[in-house]
Order: structure tokens, then C-alpha cells, then sequence
């Protein structure tokens, strides 16, 4: 009997050590992100001089915040968390893209969020981002209707 509650126990262990290194394989959007603006592309609007995204982990979710330079030289200063559960995140700050202020975000892999945007509780455009095998690289595109205008870009940020 202990021979079977030792083999058990080393089981168990055995269990929880594995999807311990397991997790840590699997790539994160957790970190400071840099946008490469060569390999970034954006059309119907303007790309900015600079920006950076910070990701962190807040509670069940991320903490999403961005901070940079806009093409006209204006500050850019905004965030928002998100619990990734599809439901609305209320984005605060200036320099959000087509005046946004709210985001739905999910996670349908490791490797992806996908997610709508929101002016005034009306859907403007859709957002999905991609994370490289290598965790190195986050690409984020977004379609979106602002102003009248169709806008689309990709975003190519690279890790810190």
C-alpha cells in the first residue's frame, strides 16, 4: 500500500512539474513591446513617430498600455485591462485610434486575441493579434471604419 500511495504521489508531481515547464514554453504577450515601424504598414491613416506597448498580467487578465508619439507630434497615452472574456474593457486615455473607447478582447489560442472595437457602444472595427513561436514577435492588425473611412494597419511590435 505505500509502495502505491508513494507511486501516487510521484505521479502527481510529476504531473504538476510538467505543466509547470509546459506553461513557461507557451509564448506570452506579457512584456514591453516595441513597434518597428520598417516592418509595420498602415493605410487610411497615418503611422505614429513611435510607440510602445506594455502588457502585464492583472488578476484573470492583461493590463494593456500604450504610450508613444503620434504623426502630428501630439502624445499618445492609453489603456485598458481586459479578463480576454469577449466582454467590454473601457479604454482611458488620449491617443486611441479613431476616438475607441471600449475594446472586447479574446484569446481563442495561446498564440492569438482577436477582438472588436467600440466608439459610443457601436462597433467601428475588429482587432486580432498574432504572437511569434519564438515569443519574440507580436503582429496586430486592425480594420476599421473611422471618420468614413476604411482604415487598415498592421502592427509589427517586437519584444523588449
Amino acid at each position: 500500500m505505500k509502495r502505491l500511495i508513494n507511486f501516487f504521489a510521484l505521479l502527481v508531481a510529476g504531473a504538476v512539474v510538467a505543466g509547470t515547464l509546459m506553461a513557461q514554453t507557451l509564448p506570452s504577450f506579457v512584456g514591453t513591446w516595441k513597434l518597428n515601424l520598417a516592418k509595420s504598414k498602415y493605410e487610411g491613416t497615418q503611422a505614429p513617430k513611435s510607440l510602445t506597448r506594455t502588457v502585464t498580467a492583472e488578476g484573470q487578465g492583461l493590463k494593456y498600455s500604450f504610450e508613444g508619439e503620434a504623426a502630428d507630434g501630439s502624445k499618445i497615452s492609453f489603456g485598458f485591462t481586459t479578463n480576454l472574456d469577449g466582454k467590454d474593457s473601457a479604454i482611458t486615455g488620449v491617443g486611441m485610434p479613431g476616438g475607441a473607447d471600449a475594446v472586447a478582447l479574446e484569446r481563442p489560442s495561446a498564440h492569438k486575441t482577436t477582438g472588436v472595437l467600440k466608439k459610443g457602444g457601436t462597433k467601428i472595427g475588429s482587432v486580432w493579434s498574432d504572437i511569434s513561436s519564438d515569443g519574440k514577435t507580436v503582429t496586430v492588425n486592425t480594420k476599421a471604419q473611422i471618420d468614413g473611412k476604411e482604415v487598415k494597419t498592421k502592427q509589427v511590435y517586437e519584444k523588449q
